[in-house]
């Protein structure tokens, strides 16, 4: 018997709650997982309120992240007692995730534990960071370098935006940190920032074309926040988008991709091959401070995940929410 938190639709309605369940319960896969935390992220939020149909078959486990240490295996990667590390691949969605004390899974989706880190510290980096560190790696392979300009990064508070800060100032870029909590300067300025922008100036519509200020961009945001940051970099410049904070639209032209050679690149986190997904754990392992997880991350135990989901979406966390399973 393991504890879990289920979402489920019975007579009364939808339910979220702390359950009891049977190892027999869980789905079927080639990887069997005792977790040792998971976290809690945007999209698990939305799993557990309800706000949005993120949940494609109930009953369902949320949780898009985990790590822990193998069971049982009857794949040919894994063995009994190895660390792993899950991110996305429709945990939490399609598949029981990770807020669960047990997981059953595909060892297709599993990537090895970095030894640098402790099965908590990947949890405090998770797919926010696992997912900042891709954006990393696309904005360099790109060729931008430290020399050609600023980096802006918006939602520099979230998950996402505070890895993106950490690591891109350790590869020696200037940072200017856009977040709508000018209050946190402080603790942006400590993962890296040189610069703290009020996401204000970003977020109403603006000039197709606007004075060059980025060498390259790193955006969680989407809709107007991305318009403005495409027409605010520099020529040639490249900016990163991964994710809809603020929405899904994008009020822009075709003005910077024409006019100034600018590059929008998409980066998908949930089903990404294994070789950006190792290459992003690399950057991490490398270029991560693990005592900069201490400021990123906040940890809560698997019971006040329910609470927890409403306060992220309100705008009330600041960095990660890493979830002891069993506490």
């Amino acid at each position: 018997m393991f504890t879990a938190i289920l979402i489920d639709q019975g007579e009364a309605g939808r339910t979220v709650a702390l359950t009891t369940l049977d190892e027999a319960d869980l789905p079927e896969g080639d990887v069997s997982v005792e977790v040792a935390y998971s976290t809690l992220n945007y999209k698990d939020a939305l799993a557990i309120t309800g706000r949005s149909p993120v949940v494609r078959d109930l009953p369902m486990v949320p949780g898009i992240d985990l790590a822990g240490v193998v069971t049982e295996s009857a794949h040919g990667g894994w063995e009994k007692g190895d660390l792993v590390v899950l991110n996305g691949w429709g945990a939490g969605e399609k598949h029981w995730g990770g807020l669960a004390q047990r997981a059953r899974l595909n060892g297709d989706w599993l990537v090895p534990l970095p030894p640098a880190f402790t099965p908590r510290q990947a949890m405090a980096i998770g797919t926010a960071g696992y997912t900042a560190s891709l954006c990393v790696n696309a904005l360099v392979d790109r060729g931008v370098r430290p020399d050609q300009g600023e980096i802006l990064v918006t939602g520099a508070t979230g998950g996402v935006g505070s890895v993106a800060t950490a690591l891109l100032s350790r590869a020696g870029f200037s940072v200017t940190a856009a977040t709508g909590k000018t209050a946190e300067g402080d603790y942006l300025r400590r993962l890296g920032a040189a610069t703290v922008l009020d996401r204000a100036e970003l977020a109403e519509t603006g000039k197709p074309l606007q004075k060059e200020r980025w060498a390259g961009v790193i955006d969680s945001a989407g809709s107007s926040t991305l318009a403005n940051a495409c027409a605010q970099t520099r020529y040639g410049g490249t900016v990163v988008a991964c994710g809809l904070a603020q929405g899904m639209d994008l009020p822009a032209t075709v003005a910077p991709f024409i006019l100034r050679g600018v590059s929008l690149i998409g980066i998908d986190s949930v089903v990404a091959p294994a070789a950006p997904r190792m290459a992003a754990w690399d950057r991490l392992a490398r270029d991560l401070d693990p005592g900069l997880l201490d400021e990123i991350a906040q940890d809560i135990a698997l019971p006040d995940a329910v609470a927890a989901a409403g306060r992220l979406l309100g705008g009330g966390v600041r960095g990660r929410i890493v979830v002891d399973v069993n506490r």
